[in-house]
């Protein structure tokens, strides 16, 4: 992917690329990211759900601004990925759009030997 840089924000699509309530997939150096547009509102989570480590979140369904992962029905909150329950769920990544441009701010998770 070429990536293009916005700030500390790296651009993934152009918004009319995102349908209303459905997600779309994409990768950023192995991190895997799900986009949803809701309301007009463009959201960032991790697409991987801790359950059973499917990379399906994208494919969820949305309810109540909540995404549900389609394989066993957890449900995670679009605005920070915690689940209804108060528990930890999916990360959560800022979101940037600027000229109709998607930007992802995504924070690697680095190892300090």
């Amino acid at each position: 992917m070429n990536k293009e840089i916005l700030y500390d924000h790296i651009k993934l699509c152009r918004d009319e690329l995102l349908k209303e309530n459905e997600g779309k997939r994409f990768l950023i150096d192995d991190i895997e990211v799900a986009l949803f547009k809701v309301g007009g509102e463009i959201y960032a989570l991790g697409n991987i759900c801790p359950h059973q480590h499917s990379a399906l979140i994208y494919e969820g369904f949305i309810e109540e601004g909540c995404v549900i992962c389609p394989l066993h029905g957890w449900k995670f909150q679009l605005k920070d990925g915690i689940m209804p329950s108060g528990n930890r769920g999916l990360a959560s990544y800022q979101v940037k759009v600027a000229d109709g441009d998607v930007y992802v701010k995504i924070l690697k998770k680095e190892m300090n030997w």
